[in-house]
């Protein structure tokens, strides 16, 4: 097997994994913020930002799901039965919010709606940082095969990681609405987001702590020597990131935090892929050990290459093409 396929395709995933949080996570987090709008017109115009970009985002949760399956059978094997139930509860979320979207802009009615939109943000919001913290502490595998239980991910570090990721979802989505709104939603958008930065960095620091008391795999990967002389500066710039995210949200600055919150959330990535590396099922499958064949890879990895660049290009020119503000009372046609 060529060693640096499977690396290929790991990284191609931790991509599609990355643009999905990034591009879905604004507008999970509008939904998520939604209860905090004071009527349905705010609602409304909250809503419209993220109207003609929403439904594309899957896109890269479909890459990131399909290729695991097709590049690394054998981790997608295990993964799939150790979180079959939050990745059920996700995937009817993001049904449920999808549904709620659609409906709501003909509904006359929006009340229940607006709140089938929330939940069903919250939830995948939630299980996905589930499935994250759970995959993070360890997978039972035995044989090749998932040897735990049902409920195996349901821990209080899971929790923790579901919890902190609506928080995230929701400083991006308040980030974002400061740059496509005005008015009373700006304003309470900027408000909300310096709550949210001081609770992400409060999740953020618990996460980081747990792992390594926890785990000695990654105590070790960050702490011994001569490890720790390359790795210090990611907290580093991480507080040097928050620090200048809540500067530009007290000045009034509207792409600067949107910005810093992306990189909060890369930095938070990093640290992830540098904690489990290169472990795909933790602690015990690697890259290598779960890929498929080199002639499958190379099949895919042609067809992707193709594809990538069209996708890209196309969200460039939504977002480019649906720029500027969205103010009370307009509609996108």
């Amino acid at each position: 097997m060529e060693w640096y396929l499977p690396v290929i395709w790991a990284a191609l995933i931790g991509i599609a994994v990355i643009m999905y949080v990034i591009l879905d996570g604004f507008d999970l987090g509008i939904g998520i913020l939604f209860p905090y709008a004071r009527n349905e017109t705010e609602r409304d115009q909250m809503m419209r930002t993220v109207g003609p970009f929403w439904d594309g985002n899957e896109t890269w949760l479909i890459l990131g799901g399909g290729g695991l399956l097709a590049a690394f059978p054998k981790a997608y094997a295990v993964i799939m039965p150790a979180f079959y139930l939050p990745v059920i509860v996700m995937l009817l979320a993001l049904v449920f919010r999808g549904v709620a979207f659609e409906f709501r802009t003909v509904s006359r009615s929006k009340t229940w709606l607006s709140v089938a939109f929330t939940i069903g943000s919250t939830l995948a919001a939630f299980a996905q940082g589930v499935i994250l913290g759970a995959l993070i502490q360890g997978v039972a595998v035995r044989d090749g095969a998932y040897s735990g239980g049902s409920f195996d991910w349901v821990t209080p570090f899971a929790v923790l990681c579901g919890l902190s990721l609506i928080a995230g979802y929701a400083l991006l989505g308040a980030t974002w609405l400061t740059i496509k709104t005005e008015g009373p939603v700006a304003e309470r958008a900027r408000g909300h987001a310096k709550t949210l930065l001081l609770l992400v960095l409060v999740c953020m620091a618990a996460v980081s702590l747990w792992t390594p008391l926890t785990e000695p795999r990654i105590a070790e990967r960050w702490f011994s020597l001569p490890n720790f002389y390359f790795l210090w500066p990611v907290p580093v710039i991480t507080a040097l990131t928050a620090y200048l995210a809540w500067r530009w949200i007290e000045t009034g600055r509207e792409v600067p935090p949107f910005l810093a919150t992306i990189a909060l959330f890369l930095l938070g990535f990093l640290g992830l892929v540098i904690s489990n590396f290169p472990y795909l099922v933790p602690p015990s499958l690697t890259v290598w050990e779960t890929a498929a064949a080199p002639a499958s890879q190379i099949f895919m990895l042609l067809g992707t290459l193709f594809l990538l660049p069209i996708i890209l290009g196309y969200i460039g020119f939504i977002y480019w093409l649906f720029r500027g503000k969205v103010r009370e009372g307009e509609t996108y046609h």
